[in-house]
């Protein structure tokens, strides 16, 4: 099953949805600002995409500027610190069984269909 951390505010997000419907692809969404993953969820997630922690900040968010920026913090405080503040993760993300990718552009989920 393909899951995919999406927000539906994000025109890549959404950009990265539709492409999955065009090829006829069978996923959920999780609204992941509403249903933020737990740590365990995300160490998963880290492992299928093969990053770290920080590979996955949306470092331009003001909450990242404001409260992260400069800081040091080790993979399991982020990864703290994500699950907690889920805005500040990168989207879309898609997870299959095996692995995951960042749809970043959009056209990387193919890569995992």
């Amino acid at each position: 099953m393909i899951e995919v951390y999406h927000n539906p505010r994000c025109s890549k997000s959404r950009q990265a949805v539709k492409l999955l419907q065009e090829k006829g692809v069978d996923f959920t969404i999780r609204e992941y600002l509403k249903n933020p993953p737990t740590q365990e969820e995300l160490k998963k997630v880290l492992a299928k995409l093969n990053l770290k922690p920080t590979d996955i900040i949306r470092k331009n968010e003001a909450e990242y500027k404001e409260n992260f920026k400069g800081k040091n913090f080790t993979d399991e405080e982020w990864i703290k610190i994500l699950s907690e503040h889920p805005k500040l993760i990168e989207r879309p993300i898609v997870i299959t069984d095996k692995k995951a990718v960042v749809g970043r552009p959009p056209e990387k989920v193919l890569e995992i269909i």
